[in-house]
């Protein structure tokens, strides 16, 4: 079995052998996700899709809500919860926006069936039964789903009653109760083959005469893209996902492989979204929601919208965002590319437009551009780019391009439609290099605008703005009189941080400027600046110094311990092949963590390798990297080698990077080391 993380909670409410037998996945009774530790998908056996499924259903990703990511097993499940979202869902603008499921999730039922082998509404959670819900969901024009496990029992601890066995009898009362959706989850499934038993559900919801959307939830383990398209609707393609930065983006690595196994009434499922739930930041969550979009994913809202904040509502009812996902010609996105965590990933629009992710997933603002030609369409005298988070348009001559926040995502529509000349043109606004700022002390950034439209931007005029207490001094001219096509107005600032200055603070530059029809155009971009300390003279150990970033594939880059778990401080002594080292970083692939070294440091030295706590798993590699360059790297380690020693030249760097990845066979297991890790200065 795979190495799956566990929450003390969940591994308390199920036995620990049910635990493991159930495989501690799916989110209807599962624990915190293992997509840390899952291997990623082979694209290479991904078939094409057919037009559509066979029971002629979701022929555009389902898009809803479900209860587990916010209440899981927890008393606030009820009834109450579920018409309350429905009101909110006609309240708020959702049900318009195209949310249409109300999906019940894993606890609604009795733990035993009545004397006739029928399923019951748990009584305090559903005091008048599912079919009252039914009808009052019914009653908003929107439709409603339930759960139940292609096993003996469902993924709950309580074990309550699954479908394996029962299907016909449990489809027709499902039909019955006036279901339109059935999530079919993975737990206690006796070992019967996966295909066999989802394809058993299939005919019974057909043999119902009930049209019934239906999700396979197997977690990928059997290649559901292979062969699932012939029975439902949606097929989980990983474990399940959990609300932090590390999850989501695992999950959306994985997934996007699997491309050509989407299309009309079959769709790769990466799980529900997390977005207002907490652990990320409201940047993150539009990332979130856009690659999931791009990615033609189900939309289901996995927060308690009865608490939801007005940012998350903005996010989610994104018409604009959710037009790319709903498109009806239900193309998923494919990566064009992803060099140094800079993404551009493009989807073919019914209407012959391309929907242009832009996605950042490092820890600094990043310039991510490609062309028009690139993302596939035609040659034409100018296009029409939409930033679908802005809600403006411009025009461009065929340059696609953005300097995009750590971990944002700038989501665009491009089309050759004839019509660019009515928009005004666009431009892209760009620092030259990452704003790293002693406190205390004056440093010199450099600023670009570039013209990118087909039409000349004029009147440019540039200003930088810090936090408040900063001083920011323009050094060179901040305007332009007309910036065509790849002219640029380039701007050196003088810029001071406070002597008491710390962390991350954001600069923001903007540019305003007139069309040549006079239209005024404003346009900003947050640059993240950060406020970092010189490494002592001499060095240390770097596990001692301030980190600039990090981002790890599971849990918390942990300080002179393992990688553990996924809580903070939850790690063991490092430890590689037996030997115990008591100074160095814990880490999981994929994983970067960054450190200010100003130029003033010479090399870097640690003994690395997979840690001793995930038995004989886990297969990473190691690597150093000085600002741009890759300076060292061990290839491809296993937990059966010793402590390898590595060593990198860094001299001259603003940055040394450590990155450990995944060998190439995805990140189960890949607990990682920088033991004894050390920096001479």
């Amino acid at each position: 079995m795979r190495h799956l993380p566990t929450r003390t909670t969940r591994t308390s409410r199920r036995g620990v052998v049910g635990a493991l037998m159930a495989g501690l996945l799916c989110a209807a009774g599962t624990t915190v996700p293992a997509v840390a530790h899952s291997p990623a998908p082979a694209p290479a056996s991904v078939p094409a899709a057919n037009p559509q499924s066979g029971n002629g259903l979701a022929l555009t990703p389902p898009m809803g809500f479900n209860n587990w990511n916010s209440t899981h097993c927890r008393a606030e499940f009820d009834e109450s919860m579920v018409k309350g979202i429905a009101d909110i869902f006609v309240e708020k603008g959702l049900k318009e926006a195209g949310y249409r499921y109300v999906n019940l999730d894993d606890c609604w039922a009795k733990p035993q069936r009545d004397a006739d082998g029928k399923l019951e509404a748990d009584p305090q959670r559903f005091p008048n039964g599912i079919k009252a819900v039914a009808d009052y969901v019914h009653s908003k024009g929107l439709k409603i789903g339930i759960y139940t496990s292609a096993g003996t029992k469902t993924c709950d601890s309580v074990g309550l009653p699954g479908a394996l066995g029962h299907e016909f009898s449990d489809a027709q009362q499902f039909a019955d109760w006036g279901i339109d959706y059935l999530k079919y989850d993975n737990c206690n499934n006796q070992g019967v083959d996966a295909k066999k038993r989802y394809t058993t559900m299939r005919d019974a919801l057909a043999a119902t005469g009930r049209p019934i959307v239906y999700s396979i939830c197997e977690w990928g383990e059997n290649k559901p893209w292979e062969w699932a398209g012939e029975l439902g609707n949606l097929w989980r393609t990983t474990g399940d996902i959990n609300d932090s930065w590390s999850s989501m983006l695992s999950i959306m690595k994985q997934n996007l492989p699997l491309a050509a196994a989407a299309g009309p009434g079959r769709w790769n499922d990466p799980d529900m979204l997390e977005v207002g739930n907490g652990g990320m930041t409201d940047t993150e969550y539009r990332t979130h929601f856009s690659m999931w979009s791009v990615m033609a994913a189900p939309l289901l809202i996995g927060s308690d919208l009865r608490r939801a904040s007005a940012e998350t509502f903005e996010i989610l009812s994104n018409h604009e965002v959710i037009a790319v996902d709903q498109d009806p010609l239900g193309k998923q996105g494919t990566v064009l590319s992803s060099d140094g965590g800079r993404w551009v990933v493009a989807k073919e629009l019914g209407d012959g437009s391309r929907a242009v992710a832009l996605f950042n997933e490092t820890g600094s603002a990043q310039r991510i551009a490609t062309t028009a030609e690139e993302v596939g369409l035609p040659k034409a005298d100018g296009y029409t780019m939409r930033d679908l988070w802005e809600h403006r348009s411009y025009n461009t001559a065929g340059t696609l391009a953005a300097t995009v926040p750590a971990h944002g995502t700038v989501l665009l529509r491009v089309a050759a439609d004839g019509k660019w000349a009515a928009q005004p043109p666009a431009v892209e606004l760009g620092l030259e290099s990452r704003p790293l700022i002693e406190a205390g002390r004056t440093a010199t950034l450099t600023t670009k605008v570039t013209g990118l439209g087909r039409t000349p931007a004029r009147n440019v005029s540039a200003l930088l703005i810090g936090p408040s207490g900063w001083r920011v001094k323009a050094l060179s001219p901040t305007g332009s009189p007309a910036l065509p096509t790849g002219r640029s107005l380039t701007t050196r600032w003088q810029v001071t941080a406070p002597a008491d200055a710390t962390g991350a603070s954001d600069l923001t530059l903007t540019v305003r400027y007139r069309s040549p029809a006079g239209t005024r155009v404003s346009s900003t971009v947050p640059l993240r600046a950060h406020v970092v300390v010189a490494p002592p003279a001499g060095g240390g150990y770097l596990s001692d110094l301030p980190q600039l970033s990090a981002a790890n594939g599971w849990g918390p880059v942990e300080k002179d311990t393992s990688n553990g778990e996924s809580g903070a401080g939850d790690g063991n002594p490092l430890t590689i092949g037996g030997e115990v080292f008591a100074k160095g970083l814990g880490v999981h692939a994929d994983s970067t963590v960054e450190f200010y070294t100003g130029g003033a440091c010479e090399t870097v030295a640690a003994q690395v390798g997979v840690d001793d706590e995930k038995g004989a798993k886990g297969t990473v590699a190691f690597e150093v990297w000085a600002d741009g360059t890759k300076a060292a790297s061990t290839g491809v380690l296993t937990n059966a080698t010793p402590a390898r020693p590595l060593t990198a030249d860094v001299s001259g760097a603003q940055v040394v990077r450590l990155v450990v990845n995944d060998g190439g066979d995805g990140v189960d297991s890949d607990h990682a080391d920088w033991a004894d890790l050390r920096i001479t200065c």
